[in-house]
């Protein structure tokens, strides 16, 4: 008979695995690969996510491994943006393709493309990045020279969502908000794409479960987008671990995974935005109570950095700068008590130790009241 597991329980494996019940030792890409992505809509969210698990984190760590194409940032799961382990961008980016048609179908450009002959614009576009990098904008307008009825802005997002591309260094680096310059991954990793092969469904799935469960089926397609998992775990049912939840949902997991107690441990964390903590799962549940959803998904599309206490979300937090002064502003959603107070500040002051701008820069706290 399965073992059931409590939202405790699935809590405290999943922030292991995720390694937000102690920071690790690990380089920014064996972090990365761990974690199977971080996402990376903005650039400095995912140094943030990192500085979270990792011991030590230097913000020069991860713009290295940029720089050195051990990292990629690229559009992956869920057709967004995320930071990749250069060997997982080559190996699961072919599996995605149909998120991103979905994703290009579903988006304002689909009737801006109609009757288009796509594959010619495909090729087209394909031509123009192999002279050289590109901005989306700079693509966009090299094909409505071709293409002069049509919108540069819905054929460049043709591109995007039919080739592999990666925004190269500096786009994704710390404070970089400039403009990505675009290439196909295997341009942009040479002779270390050549013998890369595509990864399998089964394969995604045992990575996401080791970054993200024990999970359901609706977890992993929530997570990656994809559909057809069902098909998935039954051909690796023999080899995986089922446990039951308390809402009587079946549970899959690695045999080895960690599943700390309930009880464990769980220390103060500041979760960075659009983190995927948040993001991986149908059923929040776990890290999130359905009562603060609407404070951490904001209406406009941001996923603010959050407060975890004793595991679960518990406030929210940003970071404000004013003349040479960064202040972090917590929002608690209840009552924090003395002690959980002390360690969510201290964990703050930490924060802005590493997201210092420059010396000589004042740092504060400031805990708003109850909402």
């Amino acid at each position: 008979m399965a073992v059931v597991l409590s939202q405790r329980a699935l809590n405290r494996a999943t922030l292991a695995r995720q390694m937000l019940l102690q920071r690790r030792r690990a380089t920014a890409a064996q972090a990365i690969e761990k974690l199977a992505g971080l996402q990376a809509q903005a650039p400095n969210p995912p140094y943030i996510g990192l500085w979270s698990r990792l011991e030590g984190f230097r913000r020069e760590q991860l713009t290295e491994a940029l720089k050195k194409r051990r990292v990629v940032r690229m559009s992956t799961m869920r057709a967004t943006l995320h930071l990749m382990a250069a060997s997982d961008a080559l190996a699961w980016r072919p599996l995605l393709e149909p998120v991103h048609q979905r994703g290009l179908q579903g988006s304002s450009h689909a009737r801006a493309l109609e009757g288009i002959d796509r594959a010619a614009v495909v090729q087209a576009g394909r031509a123009l990045l192999r002279e050289g990098p590109l901005t989306s904008s700079e693509l966009g307008q090299a094909l409505a020279a071709r293409w002069k009825d049509r919108e540069p802005a819905s054929l460049a997002a043709l591109i995007r969502n039919n080739l592999p591309l990666v925004h190269l260094p500096p786009a994704g680096s710390w404070n970089s908000h400039q403009g990505a310059r675009l290439q196909p991954i295997a341009q942009w990793l040479g002779e270390s794409a050549a013998d890369a092969a595509a990864a399998t469904q089964d394969d995604l799935l045992l990575r996401y479960l080791a970054a993200f469960g024990p999970a359901t089926l609706a977890d992993a397609g929530a997570w990656s987008g994809l559909t057809g998992w069902k098909a998935v775990a039954e051909r690796l049912r023999p080899q995986l671990r089922i446990f039951i939840g308390e809402q009587g949902q079946e549970l899959f997991d690695l045999p080895r995974a960690p599943r700390p107690g309930p009880d464990a441990p769980a220390p103060p964390r500041l979760v960075a935005e659009w983190d995927n903590l948040m993001l991986s799962h149908a059923d929040r549940s776990r890290v999130m109570s359905e009562a603060h959803r609407a404070r951490v998904f904001t209406v406009n599309g941001i996923v603010r950095g959050t407060v975890l206490l004793d595991g679960f979300v518990a406030g929210v937090w940003k970071i404000e700068r004013a003349k040479n002064t960064a202040k972090v502003v917590l929002e608690p959603f209840t009552r924090w008590s003395k002690a959980d107070r002390l360690g969510v500040q201290e964990e703050a002051m930490r924060l802005l130790a590493f997201a210092a701008d420059g010396e000589g820069e004042r740092h504060e706290v400031r805990v708003l009241s109850p909402a």
